[in-house]
Parts: structure tokens; C-alpha cells; sequence
């Protein structure tokens, strides 16, 4: 991740709230409430007035949150204190986003597998219900976002603070803004169809593009890596999308001719530092397919083979020499390292130097 997004506090927070008190204050305490019903939401004012609207209401979508919380209640009334205590661990682990992208031992990730192996109802009825609250026909009933607010809200907030104006899972393509009437995806970062109990998290929910989302991270488990039978284990560190502390990539370029116009992706190797963070940016690698999209921009006509064309022209036209225009570069790298992709084109115009394409005659 070339940096991280800015964590935008919202109204929408307020879902995740909710779904804390259930988790805690209703399911986990189900050996000493007795029967199920609304009072049991008592001690979350604006929760039971949402849960009272859906005990009522005709919407398919109420009755799916209601049913599943009454569904959910009854399977945890069967569990013993210290399977609950293990839920709770799990709950608290996938909801410790940070921790989770830092590979912290402390924190206890859980995936409806390894929860399916001993609780294969339980585990069924969880996974019906966390992959269904991210859904518009749920979040748009009026009970409910009226105490929520909307997604679109959040995104609007976002992008004003969110400012760089790339995508910064490739840095490539543009941010839909504020003067754009559509909105990006948001991400589940850990993927919903694997993990429960973060959907509705805003810390586990990122804009990203259709590319980023759909053509490369796919289905594709940040948290782990693909399966080796050389190793121990396979837990990963990776980029946290909202870490207080960005960290520059440093990425090297090396071409192994200087035949630019038959330039293939095999004839080019990619350094990525620094080294303190090599496996969060190998994770960043292999989920995004970095090396193959940036690699193809290099190859590209309108890309990789236009940047040495701009500075050979500007050379042979304008008097300004290779060496004037890699330090014009590298002054609007460091300002605007996005701007017309400037952290990819000073590095491979730097490959070209390095093997005399910049040369003078």
C-alpha cells in the first residue's frame, strides 16, 4: 500500500455499536437473561427502538436482522462459559483491525472454518447474518438509518479529508472526489465471505477501484498467505489502510536492454524497500498484483515508452538536458509523488539512464 488512507470518524459507526452491544450484552449473555425478547435491548435506547420498528415491520430486511439476532441468541443459550469466553476472543481479535494487519499473536483471529469445525450451526448462522449487514436494503430502512446515517454520507466526509486524489492500493488511478456524483466501492479488507463479526466495521472498510477490487484482490486473504507446504504457518503481516504512521515505498528499476520498443515484462526487475517493511509490502504485492501492473505501464506505449520520449524530445527541441529533467522529477516526486504517476516514472526513467538510453550522442 503506497500510503494510508486517514480514518474518517462517523455517524455510520454507530452500526457497528449496535452489533458490539448484541454480541456482548445480549448473546454472550444469554445463560442469565432468560427468553428472548426486546428487552433484552433495554440498555441501548436507540437499538431497541430500531429493534422494536423491525420486530414490526413487513421488510424482508427487518425480519433478517431481527430473525438472525433471536436465531443467534438461542444457539449461544446452549454454549458453556468457556465457549463464550472463546467467542469473545474471536470478536475482539476481528475487530482489532490494526493488530490484525501486524500479525499481533495477542490478537485472535478467527474464520468460519476453523469456527465451523465445533460450531457448524452456530458458525452457519453467523456467516448468513455478518455477510448480509452490508447491504443497502438493510442500511436504507428508515428505522435503522435514521439512528446510522448513509454510506454516502461517509464517503462524502471521507474524500475531504482523503485528498490525494490516487487510489493507494496502486497509486495508478484517480479517487472518485467530491465533484463526482458516483462513489467508489468500499472494500471489506478482510474479506466478509471469510471472517465474521468485522462487516460493518469502518476500519475493515476502504474505497478501492473496480481493478484493485474486483480484478486482482479478488478473493484473496490478506491475512494469510497461499498455502505452502514449506511452511510452519502462513500468517502474514500486511498494510493497515488507516496506520498513523505512513511509510514511504521505495521502489528500483532495472531493464535488461536498451531496446525500449520491444521491451517485454520479463526484461524488468522491481526492487521494493525499504526492508523493516518487505513483508507488508510483499503481501501488498501478491494481493494487488503490483509487479504485473506496473511492470505492463513500463511497456506500455502511452506510458513507460511516452515519459523517454518527453525527455528525448525536450533534449533534442528545448535544450533541456536528461540530467534538467530527472531533477525537475525529482523535485515534483517528492511534492507530488502521484501526479502523472511520478513514482513510477522517475525510477524507470532512472533504469533508462542507467543503461545509456539518456546518454548523450
Amino acid at each position: 500500500m503506497l500510503f494510508p488512507y486517514i480514518y474518517v470518524p462517523h455517524q455510520m459507526e454507530k452500526m457497528q455499536e449496535f452489533i458490539d452491544f448484541i454480541f456482548y450484552e445480549v448473546w454472550c449473555k444469554t445463560p442469565t437473561s432468560g427468553p428472548f425478547g426486546l428487552n433484552l435491548f433495554d440498555g441501548k435506547a436507540e437499538l431497541r427502538e430500531v429493534m422494536e420498528a423491525f420486530y414490526y415491520s413487513d421488510a424482508q430486511s427487518a425480519y433478517f436482522f431481527y430473525g438472525h439476532v433471536e436465531r443467534i441468541y438461542s444457539l449461544f443459550s446452549a454454549l458453556l462459559p468457556p465457549q463464550i469466553s472463546q467467542f469473545q476472543h474471536w470478536y475482539q481479535g476481528n475487530n482489532d483491525l490494526e493488530k490484525i494487519c501486524a500479525n499481533d499473536p495477542t490478537a485472535h483471529l478467527a474464520r468460519y472454518s476453523e469456527i465451523t469445525v465445533d460450531y457448524p450451526t452456530l458458525s452457519a448462522q453467523l456467516a448468513s447474518f455478518f455477510k448480509g449487514l452490508y447491504s443497502q436494503s438493510l442500511l436504507g430502512l428508515a428505522a435503522l438509518k435514521a439512528k446510522i446515517g448513509e454510506i454516502d454520507d461517509h464517503y462524502q466526509a471521507f474524500v475531504q479529508v482523503n485528498k490525494a486524489g490516487k487510489r493507494p492500493f496502486c497509486g495508478m488511478a484517480d479517487l472518485q472526489g467530491e465533484y463526482h456524483s458516483t462513489r467508489e466501492a468500499y472494500d471489506h479488507y478482510l474479506p466478509k465471505a471469510l471472517y465474521p463479526f468485522n462487516s460493518i466495521n469502518l476500519h475493515n472498510l476502504v474505497p478501492a477501484c473496480h481493478h484493485c477490487n474486483s480484478s486482482y484482490k479478488t478473493s484473496k486473504n490478506p491475512a494469510y498467505m497461499p498455502k505452502d507446504p514449506a511452511r510452519a504457518a502462513n500468517r502474514r503481516k500486511v498494510f493497515y489502510p488507516y496506520a498513523n504512521m505512513p511509510r514511504a515505498i521505495e521502489l528500483r528499476v532495472e531493464l535488461q536492454h536498451a531496446d525500449i520498443e520491444h521491451l517485454t515484462p520479463a526484461e524488468i526487475t522491481l526492487h521494493f524497500g525499504p526492508e523493516d517493511i518487505s513483508e507488508e509490502i510483499d503481501t501488498w504485492r501478491n494481493v494487488y498484483g503490483i509487479e504485473e501492473r506496473y511492470k505492463a505501464k513500463f511497456c506500455a506505449e502511452n506510458d513507460g515508452k511516452y515519459w523517454l520520449m518527453q525527455v528525448l524530445d525536450e533534449w533534442q527541441e528545448g535544450g533541456k538536458t536528461p540530467a534538467d529533467f530527472l531533477a525537475t522529477l525529482a523535485q515534483q516526486a517528492t511534492k507530488r509523488p502521484y501526479a502523472e504517476c511520478n513514482f513510477l516514472k522517475r525510477p524507470f526513467l532512472e533504469a533508462c539512464r542507467q543503461i545509456g538510453l539518456l546518454d548523450s550522442p
